[in-house]
C-alpha cells in the first residue's frame, strides 16, 4: 500500500485523475508539485490529505528549500512536463529545462530523500515514424521531435539512477491519453480535445495532414491505474520500460466521424504516420490490461 506519494504535475490532466485514485484506494499523504504553467488550480483535490505546492522542479535549488516535506515518501510518481510535440519543435531549448532537467532534479530528489521507488511518465513519441506495428520496447527508438528525444533521454536517467543510486525505476510510455479533465484549449490539447471545443463552438473540426494517420488512444483510468500498479509491482523497478496502450489504433478521420461534424485540412505536420502498442509487457510485468475503448467513451461522452 502507499502511505505517502509525490506527484508532480499533480494540477494537470492526467496528475489529477492519478491523485483522485490514490486518494480512493487509501494513500494517506500526497505532494503535488506543480508550477501551474498547464495545470490548473481547480484540478487540485482539496482533501486535506493533499498538500498542493507551486514549484518549478526544473529548479534544483528551489526543491532543496522543501526537502522537509519529503520525509518517508514512498514513491514518486513524475508526470510534470512540457508536452506535445510541435510546441517543442517551436522552442527546443524551454522544453529540454523543464523535460530533462526537470526530471534529474525529481530523480535527484528521490536519491537525497531516500525515495526508492520513481514513476516516470515516458512517451510513445520515442519510436518516432516506425514501419513496423505494433510496437513493442525492444524496437529501436528514432524520435522525430525535441520532446521525443527529451522523454527518451528521461527513461535512460531512469535506468542510470536504478544500476548507480538503486533507484527503484519504471518508465512507462503512454500512448496518446484521453479522459475526463482532459484539456481543450491551448497548444498542448490532444485531438479529442481539440474536437470537443469545437464541437462545443459549433466550428468545423481541424484535420492536420489527411487525416489517415492512426493512433493508439488510451483512457486516463487506464493510465493512472498502470502507475499505481508500477508503484506497487514486485516484478519492477529496474529501469523497465512499458508502453502503456490500448493495443488498438483509429484514424483521426475515423475519431472525427464520431463528432458528426464538418471537417477542414489546414496544413501538413512533422509526426507518426502510426502508433499501435505492443502492451504484452504490461499485462506480464504489471497485471494491467486496458479497460475502456475510446469509441465506446466516444459514444457516451461526446454530447
Amino acid at each position: 500500500m502507499i502511505k505517502k506519494a509525490i506527484v508532480t504535475g499533480g494540477a494537470g490532466f492526467i496528475g489529477s485523475n492519478l491523485v483522485n485514485k490514490l486518494l480512493e484506494t487509501g494513500t494517506e499523504e500526497i505532494i503535488v508539485l506543480d508550477n501551474l504553467s498547464t495545470g490548473r488550480l481547480e484540478n487540485i483535490n482539496l482533501n486535506p490529505k493533499v498538500k498542493f505546492i507551486q514549484i518549478d522542479i526544473s529548479d534544483s535549488e528551489e526543491l532543496k528549500k522543501i526537502y522537509d516535506q519529503f520525509t518517508n515518501t514512498d514513491v514518486i510518481f513524475h508526470l510534470a512536463a512540457k508536452a506535445r510535440v510541435q510546441p517543442s519543435i517551436q522552442d527546443p531549448i524551454l522544453f529540454n529545462k523543464h523535460n530533462v532537467d526537470g526530471t534529474l532534479n525529481m530523480l535527484v530528489v528521490a536519491k537525497d530523500n531516500n525515495i526508492k521507488r520513481f514513476v516516470y511518465s515516458a512517451s510513445s513519441s520515442a519510436y518516432g515514424n516506425a514501419s513496423k506495428m505494433p510496437l513493442d520496447e525492444t524496437m529501436p527508438t528514432n524520435p522525430m521531435s525535441p520532446y521525443g528525444l527529451q522523454k527518451l533521454i528521461g527513461e535512460e536517467y531512469c535506468k542510470l539512477f536504478s544500476f548507480l543510486y538503486n533507484i527503484e525505476t519504471v518508465s512507462l510510455r503512454y500512448f496518446n491519453v484521453f479522459g475526463e479533465n482532459q484539456p481543450t484549449e491551448g497548444a498542448y490539447c490532444t485531438v479529442i480535445g481539440i474536437f470537443s471545443r469545437l464541437k462545443k463552438e459549433g466550428s468545423p473540426l481541424t484535420i492536420i495532414n489527411d487525416g489517415e494517420q492512426r493512433r493508439d488512444m488510451t483512457y486516463v483510468g487506464d493510465v493512472v491505474l498502470a502507475n499505481i500498479l508500477s508503484a506497487t509491482s514486485d516484478k519492477v523497478g529496474k529501469g523497465e520500460v512499458i508502453n502503456i496502450g490500448s493495443g488498438k489504433n483509429y484514424s483521426v478521420n475515423q475519431l472525427a466521424d464520431m463528432f458528426n461534424m464538418p471537417k477542414v485540412f489546414a496544413g501538413n505536420v512533422i509526426e507518426p504516420k502510426e502508433t499501435l502498442a505492443d502492451n504484452s509487457k504490461a499485462k506480464e510485468l504489471l497485471d494491467w490490461s486496458p479497460t475502456i475503448n475510446v469509441i465506446d467513451w466516444l459514444e457516451k461522452n461526446i454530447k
